[in-house]
């Protein structure tokens, strides 16, 4: 499975060219008067030539190298993952029930404690099976996936499951038969989580089934994304500020965009075309591609683990858009790990 690099940086520009074939489909059949119009399609497009320019400059004229970091015991690293499941247990019970089941919950859900323990779980499970890998730690994968779904998210579900299945691609201890039960496992708890969260929405009754949900959920997301063109630029880099203070930049977009006090996805790049219009989301692209570019080279050790949480993540904001300080916080540790690579 690893003749070619399945998941180097253009798998980015893959997902986001299907988001978009599944976004066209979605609103021509379940919802909207008009399917998506041609500056929709044209500004996605131009936004996976500018990834994939990012991604080429990197590739052919960086040099970089991995390095080994001997900190992370495996004791330290499976400890900080058992906290870690703990701590939103502890989420769970002074929420007082299963955000999962009930929409007023969920609404609440992502409080302080979880933003601590789902980057942790993250970041401790990846590097735990990078560095010391055991088919045993198999069951923390999918225990955290199990207990951070019940939060009511697909995000975190594929997150943890994502970016699980690309470490372990690296490590090669992925056959045929095991990448597709893992595969399946991901779609089964994608479309499960999604569908159980939707049908808890308190005044709303769903007709569609959980497929036709998803290709629903892609169209609305580019629906979104196509009232957010005629506005680009507007908000002058409000949105950006919200996500590094005490805002909420998605219920801002929903009030912004639609007048209505809802949180919206609008896509990856949603929140930067209303920002900083085409310039913005030129510069966000070069960037993205450039980055996941250098992860890319210095796949070794836990840099295989950073490099797939914030692939996996980058992938997650094809819909939901980069509004989330803890992934980007997870690109800071990219960083700082790239920049130790770069000393001799």
């Amino acid at each position: 499975m690893k003749r070619y690099d399945f998941f180097n940086p253009m798998i980015v520009a893959a997902a986001i060219l299907a988001f978009l074939a599944m976004g066209y489909v979605g609103s021509f059949n379940y919802r909207f008067e008009n399917p998506l119009n041609s500056a929709v399609i044209l500004t996605v497009i131009f936004a996976c030539i500018v990834f994939a320019v990012g991604y080429a400059i990197v590739k052919y004229k960086f040099d970089i190298q991995p390095k080994e970091i001997g900190f992370f015991s495996e004791k330290l690293l499976l400890g900080l993952v058992i906290a870690a499941l703990i701590l939103q247990t502890v989420n769970m019970i002074l929420l007082g029930g299963i955000p999962l089941f009930n929409s007023t919950l969920k609404a609440n859900a992502t409080t302080n404690i979880w933003r601590v323990a789902y980057p942790l779980f993250l970041i401790a499970l990846n590097f735990l099976l990078a560095k010391h890998y055991s088919r045993k730690y198999l069951i923390l994968v999918i225990l955290g996936a199990l207990i951070f779904g019940l939060n009511g998210y697909r995000t975190s579900v594929l997150g943890i499951l994502g970016s699980s299945f690309i470490t372990l691609y690296y490590l090669d201890k992925i056959s045929k038969k095991f990448g597709i039960v893992f595969i399946a496992i991901i779609i089964a708890g994608l479309m499960a989580v999604g569908y159980i969260a939707s049908q808890s929405i308190a005044g709303q009754h769903w007709t569609l089934n959980p497929l036709e949900l998803i290709f629903y959920r892609a169209g609305f997301t580019l629906e979104v994304f196509e009232r957010i063109l005629p506005l680009a630029g507007t908000t002058h880099g409000k949105i950006l500020s919200m996500v590094f203070s005490s805002g909420s930049p998605r219920t801002f977009i929903g009030q912004y965009v639609l007048n209505y006090d809802v949180c919206l996805t609008s896509t990856l790049f949603g929140p930067v075309m209303l920002d900083f219009g085409y310039i913005g989301l030129t510069v966000q692209m070069l960037f993205m591609g450039a980055f996941l570019g250098l992860a890319n080279k210095v796949k070794k050790g836990i840099g295989i683990g950073i490099y797939a949480i914030i692939l996996t993540h980058t992938i997650i904001w094809i819909e939901t858009g980069p509004t989330d300080i803890m992934i980007w916080f997870l690109y800071l540790i990219g960083l700082i790990y790239m920049i130790i690579c770069l000393k001799k």
